[in-house]
């Protein structure tokens, strides 16, 4: 069952609202620096490390009530959607590439984990504003309440139905001391048990350069950078990259020409309000399918009639019941045939628009003729 049911859009409301009225209270000031780590951690509502000057926030009882709104609503996610897919993942893609892209995603780190874990490289883009770095011993005590009550309402849609509502989510993350996708992102790697290592603001020039970012700095790409590690150690790397993606702004926004760098990649495509179907999303389109040795994306994706099939083998999985409501004009007939005669697994966790169990879509795509060199095999 979804967390949806079992915790309602105004009870949730009213509930991070209540909890967080003692943070929000004067009670002294914190002196010394705190970890990017323990930072993390704190948002997600987890203990940071004993000695950090984070530390004695969490003793106040609205971070409590945070931390325990945090630990019901992941722990739901966790069982009824983050475990089926992983092991989903485990069984389906045998071979997967270190970099992972994942377009029009926000700041849903969580699902490009979990489809794709373990990967060195993660690269999401959207138009979602990065924000800054959290600092939250620089911030004013009184806000820090109101800010995590923000981090509760931009995470709503991404925890209850798998995928963020762009609309609501540039209006919530422009907003409040912690605006942005930065500290969205925190969250989630803490959440996913990772340990966020390094993070930098970032920008790309016209050739897809990296640079560091800053007041005034002129680009069409500007981005977060996070290092950070899992259970093994191993250094990865995530990118986000606020930028618009449409044909007149992406060819000279340097972002392809830093993505191409990349290639071949996994894609991930979900939830993406179809535009991968319209006239003005070509070059992204067509560099999906140049750049990528596969392609996992729900019916929002790119459209089958896209799909070489000298080229691309395709397995569907689950069930195409056509698009929602909001985007009728995006039925698929070719697509309809294929999970018809196609005999397709079925999948045990929701994903996309469709996010109940049992009514969601996926179409694996996989080049035929693209190298194995360099790949990772999952044992």
């Amino acid at each position: 069952m979804s967390i949806a049911h079992s915790l309602p859009r105004i009870a949730y409301a009213a509930l991070i609202a209540a909890s967080l009225l003692v943070v929000s209270s004067p009670a002294g000031s914190v002196e010394g620096g705190a970890t990017i780590n323990d930072t993390a951690r704190y948002l997600a509502g987890l203990e940071p490390s004993a000695s950090s000057p984070l530390a004695p926030l969490t003793r106040e009882e609205g971070w409590a009530a945070h931390a325990r709104l945090f630990d019901r609503a992941f722990g739901a996610l966790e069982r009824t959607q983050l475990a089926k897919i992983r092991a989903w993942s485990a069984a389906t893609m045998r071979v997967r590439r270190p970099t992972v892209f994942y377009t029009f995603s926000g700041p849903d780190f969580l699902y490009a984990d979990a489809f794709f874990p373990g990967a060195s490289t993660y690269v999401l883009a959207g138009l979602e504003p990065v924000g800054q770095i959290p600092d939250l011993l620089r911030m004013p005590y009184w806000s820090i309440g109101s800010s995590l009550r923000n981090i509760g309402y931009s995470l709503h849609s991404v925890l209850n139905y798998s995928f963020f509502i762009t609309r609501n989510m540039r209006a919530e993350l422009s907003s409040g001391e912690l605006g942005g996708t930065t500290p969205i992102l925190f969250v989630f790697l803490a959440r996913a048990g990772k340990t966020v290592r390094e993070a930098s603001l970032i920008n790309l020039d016209a050739d897809g350069n990296e640079q560091p970012d800053g007041r005034g700095a002129r680009s069409a790409a500007h981005g977060v950078k996070i290092v950070f590690s899992g259970s093994d150690g191993r250094a990865q790397t995530l990118y986000y990259f606020s930028t618009n993606l449409a044909d007149d702004s992406v060819g000279s926004s340097g972002f392809l020409k830093f993505s191409e760098r990349l290639a071949p990649v996994d894609s991930l495509v979900k939830s993406a309000s179809y535009l991968l179907h319209k006239s003005n999303f070509t070059k992204i389109r067509e560099f999906l399918l140049t750049n990528s040795a596969s392609i996992l994306q729900d019916d929002s994706g790119i459209p089958i009639n896209f799909f070489d099939r000298q080229k691309w083998e395709l397995q569907p999985f689950g069930r195409y019941l056509g698009p929602i409501n909001v985007f009728p004009q995006h039925y698929q007939p070719t697509l309809a045939a294929l999970f018809a005669r196609g005999n397709p697994s079925p999948i045990d966790f929701g994903v996309g628009y469709r996010w109940r169990p049992r009514e969601s879509n996926l179409l694996l795509a996989v080049q035929k003729q693209s190298t194995t060199a360099g790949a990772l095999r999952v044992p």
